[in-house]
């Protein structure tokens, strides 16, 4: 599992910009809870909300097939894949709100790898009991 590391780890320093991210735009807006009907500061509050949902379980998912032992350049795709999806999303929802190449990009990679992680754990394990 040390090529998931690698992606975990970059992953939780974007992460913790996201975070540093809100929190500079809650002490420029003097916005302490919630979003005070303030646009920019809601979606910096989506942008990271939606990488909290979305990356912990696709991290889960890419250790479990490093874990397995599939090929090391397919976990490192989807490590990649993951990485540039959430980079491509976050950059394409702080520009504008509406449908953007970044966003929408950047959400079919996330789920490209989610998809894929699961259907080859799927395999994995229905092979088990083949």
């Amino acid at each position: 599992m040390l090529i998931t590391g690698l992606y975990a780890g970059i992953l939780a320093l974007l992460f913790i910009a996201l975070c540093v991210n809100v929190i500079r735009k809650r002490l420029a807006f003097k916005i302490g809870i919630g979003d005070g009907g303030n646009h920019e500061l809601s979606k910096a509050i989506r942008i990271h909300a939606n990488f909290a949902e979305h990356v912990p379980f696709a991290i889960v998912l890419i250790a479990l097939c490093d874990y397995a032992q599939y090929n090391p350049y397919l976990i490192h795709a989807m490590g990649l894949t993951l990485l540039m999806g959430r980079v491509l999303h976050s950059y394409g929802l702080s520009k504008t709100s509406v449908r953007s190449s970044g966003r929408t990009f950047g959400v079919l990679m996330t789920y490209a790898v989610i998809i894929i992680a699961a259907l080859l754990l799927i395999i994995q394990g229905a092979q088990a009991y083949i």
